[in-house]
């Protein structure tokens, strides 16, 4: 693999692009919409810069593709950064323009869905960041997280290593968007245990790769991006987390089991397993059923390595992906997890 290109970051003053190339909730739930615009205005001092498919529901994939095109060719966007994902996301991967990318590399933002353009980034070298979403992250009801918001501007505005920290409360619960009462007291959280590690008898680093599970699963069933030569992640971190949607343990299983048959679980000798997701508004399981499912999640994924990556190290509940705080992964950045000192370290 070619070294990673960190694309140059911006400065407070700059402006920064907001796409939507999965969803464009911003039109339909405005309130975060417009307090993470604030705040990128305010907090970070950025100048943020809407296209045209940014609260545009039933966008076409050419028009979300287009959008992609003027952010990344702008001379005068520094960086990009997305509303919130979607599930549509796989359809846009075909039409973007990989030298118009390539020539223009740009730090973009965004998770879930956007997993599809972070793994279309890696392939191209460009290093992408995984998390901090306007409506989700910054749009946060009463205040940006402390941690969330560091980790946030080291990514933004900085480069090199950045200590990830373990939260001490973490939040999986949400409120009405649409209701402004939302957005007036300071979320409810729960006490944090901690990272738990498995096997933390070595150091790894290497180039992370991975994302959204469901995301990837869908870009293995659709063939798209994912090297058919798994000797290729040789040597990296797999960062893995899940959605909203709460698969259950034994689809995690599953579709790390057809991952391990593919022969790629196996080439990555560490895994950073984000904190699972464990309610949403269509299943608002009781703290106790959220825990079970965050055991059960976590089982599946033991099971799956004793089975195909007997060897490789992992770290599970690590504050990244659907979750409060969230901190920023560099997607094809380098990580250094040590499991001696129960440290990891980034490289943005």
């Amino acid at each position: 693999m070619r070294p990673p290109v960190y694309p140059p970051k911006p400065r407070p003053g700059d402006r920064i692009a907001v796409i939507s190339p999965s969803s464009g909730l911003p039109g339909l739930l405005p309130l975060p919409h417009e307090l993470g615009l604030k705040r990128l205005r305010e907090e970070f001092g950025l100048h943020p810069v809407e296209y045209p498919t940014t609260r545009k529901m039933g966008s076409t994939p050419m028009e979300r593709a287009d959008d992609i095109h003027a952010a990344f060719a702008d001379p005068t966007i520094k960086a990009v950064m997305a509303s919130i994902g979607g599930d549509d996301q796989i359809t846009v991967l075909p039409l973007l323009d990989r030298d118009l990318i390539r020539a223009n590399p740009k730090p973009f933002f965004g998770y879930s869905d956007h997993t599809n353009l972070l793994i279309f980034l890696y392939n191209l070298g460009i290093v992408g960041y995984h998390g901090a979403g306007v409506m989700t992250e910054l749009g946060r009801p009463y205040a940006l997280h402390p941690l969330t918001a560091h980790s946030v501007r080291a990514a933004l505005f900085t480069s090199g290593p950045y200590e990830l920290r373990p939260a001490e409360r973490y939040r999986d619960t949400d409120r009405d968007w649409a209701d402004p009462a939302t957005f007036d007291a300071e979320p409810d959280s729960q006490p944090a245990d901690g990272w738990i590690w498995h096997q933390p008898e070595r150091i790894v680093e290497g180039r992370t790769w991975g994302g959204n599970l469901e995301i990837l699963s869908w870009l293995l069933m659709a063939d798209r991006e994912i090297e058919r030569d798994p000797t290729t992640y040789e040597g990296g971190v797999l960062f893995l987390e899940t959605s909203e949607e709460l698969p259950n343990g034994e689809e995690v299983f599953r579709i790390l089991r057809n991952m391990g048959e593919r022969g790629l679980l196996a080439r990555f000798p560490a895994l950073l397993m984000g904190r699972a997701k464990a309610w949403s508004f269509e299943q608002p399981n009781s703290l106790d059923a959220r825990r079970r499912y965050a055991a059960e999640q976590r089982e599946a994924v033991l099971r799956a390595l004793a089975a195909y990556a007997p060897r490789t190290m992992a770290v599970f509940d690590v504050d990244f992906g659907h979750t409060d705080p969230q901190l920023v992964i560099p997607y094809g950045g380098l990580v250094s997890v040590d499991g001696p000192a129960r440290r990891i370290t980034v490289t943005y």
